[in-house]
């Protein structure tokens, strides 16, 4: 039985071109409908952009004061980039703005280059298309008015980054599969992959395999969880409420016990200091 006031986690295969918050919300609007109430708080730990798929975590309830251990968790991508041109997004969000010469680039080149550059501790500047805040202002809202956007680097750790397909020499493609931690911007990474190839980069697809120890075959469609919530058992709203009550009550009284047995155990070590004098 499902109790999504007193907390659910949900792990779902974020679709293509949803953003993490469409999810979010088709979620919430199906728990309010259910159990027939204006308000519940829903929440995801990690934002996937809209052209990523994959986990996607998403709380509901009380659980939504884990997101910020949820999204702690050590991640796993599987990313395609194009190489010899970029775009503004690092991603195919926005059109190719400069090319750049690949032919130089070699299978070896590329496998020296992860395996010395970007593997380990690094630093890494976001995207401006991004959520990073600028004068409390999301990045991405002031880079697509044109704006300069300055943000400064952060630290990340990359635990793996593997080769996994290379299209060169025919096609300056590649794939590979990074675990890093959190903060890591995968578009930005390519950035600086290109960069480092003496080259431009950029991603063409993007999918969050794992996070932490749940993988994407652990996770539901949208459509299928839609569905499991409008056919599950549920803890309604009031029974939620009694069982909150009661859990409060049973921490209170076993606070009060162990206050007791605290003031007991005082008065026992006191009394043979009275008795000596």
């Amino acid at each position: 039985m499902l109790n999504p006031i007193e907390g659910e986690i949900f792990y779902i295969d974020k679709p293509l071109k949803w953003t993490s918050f469409e999810v979010v919300k088709k979620v919430r609007a199906r728990l309010r409908k259910r159990l027939d109430i204006k308000s519940l708080r829903v929440g995801h730990a990690g934002t996937l952009d809209p052209l990523a798929t994959g986990v996607l975590t998403v709380c509901t309830g009380r659980a939504t004061k884990r997101i910020e251990q949820l999204q702690a968790g050590v991640k796993e991508y599987i990313a395609h980039l194009q190489l010899g041109a970029t775009t503004p997004s690092f991603d195919l969000e926005t059109q190719v703005d400069a090319t750049f010469p690949w032919q130089h680039i070699t299978r070896e080149m590329i496998e020296s280059t992860l395996r010395e550059q970007f593997t380990g501790t690094i630093e890494q500047v976001p995207p401006a298309f991004s959520a990073c805040k600028i004068d409390g202002k999301p990045a991405y809202k002031l880079a697509r008015k044109g704006r300069e956007v300055e943000i400064r680097a952060k630290t990340l750790v990359i635990d793996e980054i593997e080769l996994l397909e290379c299209g060169l020499p025919q096609q300056p493609t590649m794939a590979i599969r990074v675990v890093c931690s959190k903060g890591t911007y995968i578009r930005a990474l390519a950035r600086d992959i290109g960069q480092a190839l003496g080259s431009g980069a950029h991603l063409t697809a993007l999918r969050r395999t794992r996070i932490g120890d749940v993988t994407v075959d652990q996770c539901m469609s949208v459509d299928d969880l839609l569905a499991k919530l409008e056919t599950e058992d549920m803890v309604s709203p009031d029974r939620a409420e009694q069982e909150r009550l009661e859990r409060e009550r049973e921490a209170n009284r076993a606070r009060a016990r162990q206050l007791k047995a605290q003031q007991q155990a005082r008065e026992r070590t006191r009394k043979p200091r009275q008795s000596q004098l």
